[in-house]
């Protein structure tokens, strides 16, 4: 009998086996093909034949601290409880996609990481790991007697908050479309669009773009300067909000950035403003500077959180 781990989000649900702390057959299918995430697990288990799974832990993009969990960026809702019976499981367990993610910082390794500027980290100092997708997901971690022992939140809807006149300028076409400024609606895939225009709107040009894909690969090629200060605007808020991040929980454990997004904006991170505005932080610079950031390069992450979750929590049965 063998475990299965899943990481959903608001686009993609990957899945694996999970035996002996290892994954293997990783697989991904797009959240839209199917109706429930029940059909999206049976598809992974019509896809591993060779497998009976006892036991599962899903990491999923949305609260879970209730029986019925429905997705914030999706239309999945589902029953923890039916849904264990439903497959006949021994045990299920379902997290926020961000506990899974914290969970994992523990076992991933130094090839795993990309390190973002100085500081260095201590080994049992609180965490902090946020990551900007289909939404934006926030995830806090502290050591107890026990082991690690994540903080679960809501830290992605939070309220944008400006770190330089740019930002205002973003925060102001924000709040004129939605009548409020929150951090994941700059701090995700549709945040991208979001700054692209209010920054075109700003400039009085058209926004010819709509895709965050495409404001991406505009700013690399360089074919749009609204692009390109779009790109490098969306990684200094990230610096502003790590650098936030690390002044609520006091994180020497290290700021980490998960998420396939901040990944594809490796080299404006490194080479950018992203370490310069996280230790801007006023008379509280030499708090934040010794604390180190990572951008997590590791794409299984989740599933390995997830994996470490559900070995932690199973451990006795």
């Amino acid at each position: 009998m063998a475990a299965f781990v899943a990481d959903v989000g608001g686009t993609n649900i990957r899945l694996a086996v999970l035996e002996n702390g290892e994954l293997s057959h990783i697989k991904k299918y797009l959240c839209a093909d199917f109706d429930s995430i029940a059909l999206a697990i049976q598809r992974y288990f019509d896809d591993t034949p060779e497998h009976t799974f006892s036991s599962g832990c899903i990491a999923i993009a949305c609260p879970t601290h209730n029986d019925w969990v429905k997705m914030t960026n999706h239309s999945w809702q589902f029953s923890k409880q039916q849904l264990q019976a439903h497959f006949g499981l021994d045990w299920l367990g379902v997290i926020n996609d961000f506990t899974a993610v914290a969970h994992s910082l523990p076992v991933l390794q130094e090839h795993q990481l990309v390190q973002l500027g100085a500081g260095a980290r201590s080994p049992t100092g609180n965490i902090a790991v946020f990551g900007p997708g289909t939404g934006l997901g926030v995830e806090h971690m502290t050591m107890t007697p026990a082991g690690w022992q994540t903080l679960d939140g809501e830290g992605g809807h939070v309220d944008f908050a400006p770190g330089d006149e740019t930002d205002v300028i973003i925060w102001r076409y924000l709040f004129k479309q939605y009548g409020r400024a929150s951090a994941e609606e700059v701090m995700s895939g549709r945040g991208i669009v979001n700054i692209y225009r209010a920054l075109a709107e700003h400039a009085g040009v058209d926004a010819v773009h709509s895709q965050a894909a495409e404001i991406t690969q505009a700013a690399a090629d360089s074919t749009c300067a609204v692009c390109v200060q779009t790109v490098q605007q969306f990684c200094r808020i990230l610096g502003h909000f790590a650098g936030n991040l690390a002044l609520n929980l006091a994180t020497t454990g290290g700021v980490f950035i998960g998420g396939g997004i901040a990944l594809r904006l490796l080299d404006v991170l490194q080479q950018g403003d992203f370490r310069r505005c996280f230790e801007r932080k006023g008379q509280f610079e030499h708090y934040v500077k010794p604390i180190p950031t990572f951008l997590i390069s590791e794409p299984d992450h989740g599933l390995l959180g997830a994996g470490a979750y559900l070995t932690q929590q199973t451990a006795s049965l």
